[in-house]
């Protein structure tokens, strides 16, 4: 059986999990969402850079001569030193297509060759060569998925000779959001380990420490001699704490009720001093009655009235939280003393908590059988007298 501890703690590392797990797998689908959007981005940029070097390095229309493509007098079909050239400032894949077939690439097939003579996707070649539109998007590069933009490429009276190509590969992104989960999962294992520090420390001083002060409060109330044990916590921890001290309290009263008894029964004290014993030889004259349908002896009779003092009737019954056993000690000590006092003086003469006697004192306020009178303390607050009437 696992402790409220051990639950508790089980709880909070388990939404902490629940919590880091979400934030990840959002934070994943947002970066590869933008990550494909700035690779788009990207690539369209690149392709802008990559004509406008070729226009100002190589001047001149585009044309092909002998089956072979050129920009002005440059030959371009094999002039794979300048797609080298344009790669290595872009950081992507860079071809020219002759019609729907590379002329110069440095995209390689899985020998290491450059894929020199192989051709377009299908639907690329339709936007482009047909509908003569820029292609922005993903496209199947000799078997690998890229992020691509083609360009078609016009000669001077406006034909569309070939297209131009740049690329960032899948795996490029890939890498790239790896990298960014990598960085977001650390700063999130960061923060998710902060706060269940936090809340561990927090439900140690609020919870943790309050309940174990609430265990050990029986046996540190017995040693300062009942005194109230003070304990800092939630609401629904004090008011925990307070049912308890009044159990506490109730059963202390009634062993000592017991305790009291049973000294008197050792040393034989009469019948007539001891409360309890008067109320056990009532009951069983009320039961032996009720079996002989017979009145209760006279003798009994007389314990009866006894009983029926000011201070306690048979016939009344008594609220919820008080009990008979701390009302009879109360009352007796009221009586030894029989002077206005005020509710400290009484709590510490019977050993209970200010609380628990005030409840009883308030009673027998309200039953005419004290009354109370507010009168100026010693530092100037306001003490609440009781007086025996």
């Amino acid at each position: 059986m696992r402790s409220l501890r051990h639950r508790m703690l089980i709880l909070l590392l388990g939404s902490l999990v629940i919590l880091a797990s979400s934030i990840i797998i959002i934070l994943g689908w947002y970066i590869k969402d933008r990550d494909i959007a700035a690779a788009t981005n990207k690539a369209q940029i690149d392709l802008a850079t990559c004509m406008e070097i070729i226009d100002t390095k190589y001047p001149g229309s585009w044309s092909v001569q002998d089956g072979e493509l050129y920009k002005g007098a440059i030959k371009i079909s094999l002039n794979n030193d300048m797609v080298d050239h344009l790669a290595l400032l872009t950081g992507d894949t860079v071809t020219i297509f002759l019609g729907d077939t590379r002329a110069a690439t440095t995209v390689r097939g899985s020998n290491g060759e450059r894929v020199i003579g192989t051709k377009v996707s299908p639907n690329v070649a339709q936007t482009v060569l047909k509908n003569g539109q820029t292609y922005i998007g993903e496209a199947d590069v000799v078997g690998q998925l890229c992020q691509t933009v083609y360009a078609p490429l016009r000669a001077a009276n406006g034909d569309i000779l070939g297209m131009f190509y740049v690329g960032i590969s899948h795996a490029y992104e890939q890498e790239f959001i790896n990298r960014s989960l990598i960085t977001m999962a650390g700063l999130v294992l960061a923060l998710t380990i902060l706060v269940a520090l936090l809340a561990l420390f927090f439900f140690r001083r609020w919870v943790r420490y309050p309940l174990n002060s609430l265990i050990g409060v029986q046996e540190v109330a017995a040693e300062h001699n009942n005194q109230k044990v003070s304990i800092s916590g939630t609401v629904e921890i004090e008011k925990l704490e307070d049912a308890f001290i009044q159990m506490a309290e109730q059963i202390q009263t009634l062993t000592g009720e017991i305790s009291r008894s049973t000294n008197n029964n050792v040393e034989n004290t009469p019948l007539k001093s001891d409360i309890n014993n008067v109320l056990e030889q009532i009951k069983a004259s009320e039961q032996i009655s009720e079996r002989t349908n017979t009145f209760i002896p006279a003798t009994e009779a007389e314990l009866l009235s006894r009983l029926e003092t000011p201070w306690y009737s048979r016939a009344e019954g008594l609220p919820k939280g008080l009990n008979k056993a701390t009302l009879d000690q109360i009352v007796q000590f009221l009586q030894a003393t029989h002077r206005p006092i005020s509710t400290e003086e009484v709590a510490e003469g019977v050993k209970l908590t200010r609380v628990t006697v005030r409840r009883y004192l308030e009673f027998l306020e309200e039953h005419g059988l004290l009354k109370s009178e507010q009168k100026c303390g010693t530092v100037g607050r306001p003490v609440k007298i009781f007086i025996p009437l």
